[in-house]
């Protein structure tokens, strides 16, 4: 597959990458300490020419899906929060040929196209305190979960060109994800912050490998992602990384004991 890129989809200088710690869908309508700081990266964050966002919430076997939609839908998945959370929508514009360009890089990784997905919760519910005006067009990326964690890695090491494409690459998900174990107004569990603190030592170490290389098996992996879909995106925003990127988290914390509130940035080493 040839892809030709249109004249508005030149280099531009390397736009940066995140990863956030989306918790739970009412930070989209709640003001919270990460909401705001959610709007407040937002407002600090070069202009993209796209988002693309790798969310928990979009779950494939066998294959990666890239939604190519001109118009993404607001998916509502979840249930039990308020009417107004199940109204919000958020109709920012999809981004067709930057998603073609996508599925040309994931090409050796077998990526299919999708029409049916749109954006789920783990994308709009952060967009909507990033962006607020969705007036950039946002895609998506599924993750496949028959892959074993480092596939997931090397996979998004070839995303990186569509930094200098003008893509902001998200990933959405949470270092600490276990919701069986979550109590309202819990302290931090020891293990929840044993493995936030890991994560974030090896972030800042750089040591993005090793986060590759946990077991399912292993006690303290299973404590904080008893099922894998929030522990991956984070392995997209790495991989996603150069070099030269230096890591800042602008949020952190562990809610009602068992989910990791953590986020970073990744900034591309000034030229």
């Amino acid at each position: 597959m040839n892809i030709h890129l249109p004249h508005d989809t030149a280099a531009t200088p390397t736009m940066p990458v995140l990863f956030i710690g989306h918790g739970s869908p009412m930070h989209a309508i709640e003001d919270s300490a990460f909401s705001r700081a959610w709007q407040e990266m937002g407002a600090s964050l070069p202009a993209p020419r796209a988002i693309l966002v790798i969310s928990a919430h979009w779950m494939t076997r066998g294959t990666s899906l890239v939604h190519i939609g001109a118009r993404p839908r607001t998916i509502h998945d979840f249930g039990g929060f308020p009417r107004a959370l199940h109204e919000m929508h958020y109709p920012a514009p999809g981004a067709p040929d930057l998603a073609a360009e996508t599925l040309e890089l994931l090409h050796a990784h077998h990526a299919e196209a999708d029409v049916e997905w749109g954006l789920d919760h783990g994308a709009w519910c952060i967009l909507s305190r990033l962006y607020p005006k969705a007036d950039v067009p946002v895609y998506q990326l599924s993750l496949d979960l028959s892959r074993p964690l480092a596939d997931h890695l090397t996979l998004a090491r070839d995303l990186r060109r569509l930094r200098k494409r003008g893509v902001l690459i998200v990933g959405s998900g949470n270092i600490v994800h276990n919701l069986m174990a979550t109590r309202h107004g819990a302290t931090p569990y020891e293990w929840a912050a044993e493995f936030d603190d890991l994560v974030a030592t090896a972030i800042t170490d750089r040591a993005h490998g090793r986060l590759a290389e946990f077991s399912p098996g292993d006690p303290l992996f299973r404590a904080c992602h008893p099922t894998l879909e929030h522990y991956l995106p984070l392995l997209y925003s790495l991989g996603a990384t150069e070099g030269g990127d230096k890591p800042e988290f602008f949020t952190q914390g562990i809610e009602s004991g068992a989910l990791s509130m953590r986020s970073v940035i990744f900034r591309p080493e000034a030229p």
